[in-house]
Parts: C-alpha cells; sequence; structure tokens
C-alpha cells in the first residue's frame, strides 16, 4: 500500500513539472523534489520518468477499458479514455509530443493492442489468428495517431464523436469479429 501511495505521489509530482515544462527537460531530481521524495525512491518505483509517464497512463486505461469486463462497451469504454484524457490535457499533450524512446505513444500502442487481442482471447478460448492480429496492429496504429492528433490538436471533437470515428475507422473484418463477439452492445 506504501508503494502505491508513493507512486501515486510521483505522478502528482510529474504532473506538477508538466505544467511548467515539456517532458524531456524534466529530470528525476525535479520529479522527487515536487512528490517530497528522494531519487532513490523514485528509482525504485520506476525505471525512468518515462516509465512514471507510461505508468500513469496504465492507470487510466484501467479506468476505462477494465470496466468492458463489467458491462459496459468499447464505445463506452472508449469515451471513457477520452474523457479522462481531456481531463488531463495538460499531462498528455506534454507527453504526446515526446517522440523519444520509451514514449506515451509507443506505450498506447503495445497496450491497447494487448487490449484487443486479450479482449478476442476471453471471448473466443484463443489467440486472435495472424491476420486478425496484423489487422489489429494497423488499427491500432492509426487510433494511437488519432489520439494524439486530437490531443495536439485542443481537443476539439467530444470524446464521444471520436469514439465514434475510432469504431467507424475500425476494419470491416475486426469489425465483423467484434460484432459476433457482442463487443458493440
Amino acid at each position: 500500500m506504501r508503494n502505491e501511495a508513493t507512486k501515486n505521489q510521483l505522478i502528482e509530482g510529474l504532473k506538477e513539472c508538466m505544467r511548467h515544462k515539456q517532458l524531456e527537460d524534466i529530470t528525476v531530481r525535479e520529479i522527487s523534489d515536487a512528490a517530497g521524495v528522494s531519487r532513490q525512491t523514485f528509482y525504485r518505483s520506476f525505471l525512468d520518468k518515462y516509465d512514471l509517464a507510461n505508468q500513469y497512463f496504465d492507470q487510466l486505461l484501467a479506468l476505462s477499458f477494465d470496466q468492458m469486463g463489467s458491462g459496459k462497451t468499447l464505445h463506452e469504454g472508449l469515451v471513457k479514455k477520452f474523457r479522462y484524457i481531456r481531463q488531463e490535457q495538460i499531462f498528455f499533450t506534454n507527453a504526446f509530443r515526446t517522440d523519444t524512446q520509451n514514449n506515451l505513444k509507443n506505450h498506447d500502442f503495445e497496450r491497447i493492442t494487448a487490449f484487443y487481442c486479450n479482449l478476442i482471447r476471453e471471448k473466443t478460448g484463443h489467440d486472435p489468428d495472424s491476420e486478425i492480429r496484423e489487422l489489429l496492429e494497423m488499427y491500432c496504429q492509426a487510433s494511437v495517431y488519432k489520439t494524439s492528433q486530437w490531443v495536439l490538436s485542443g481537443m476539439k471533437t467530444s470524446p464521444e464523436e471520436l469514439a465514434d470515428l475510432m469504431i467507424d475507422a475500425m476494419p470491416p473484418k475486426l469489425y465483423r469479429l467484434f460484432t459476433k463477439l457482442h463487443v458493440f452492445e
């Protein structure tokens, strides 16, 4: 429990630092100071500042997509994700600008691809075949790109409209599979 509290302090420290500086320009010392912990404590919890940013993003994904297992639809999960991103606009605008190794865009791609593969596995009892996996990877790359563009252009489209666009952009074969698996209901 203490470790989670420390991680949350560090997330808040990172968010505070990101109000004033770009992620690339923030040091672990600055994050630690803002969180009121030592650098050593930081490194006990995270590999680097990008790992911290990615784990914060994971928390937001868990809040949105993990609810789909409890009766929420894909559309509802996407809307919730985009609402969280909008609530944390400073963090995400800053994080999506970063193109360094271990960046949020790559992490988002890996996480949402894994999410969809796990969803298929849970609904069918087996991993997606290679063709579905390829379609998922292309779709997820496009989704991350669109999400990043949405954030960097000021989030003018509503979360609901963006979720609609994401579902409309799904390749037909994926859409048919997800319809068959009742992901949209």
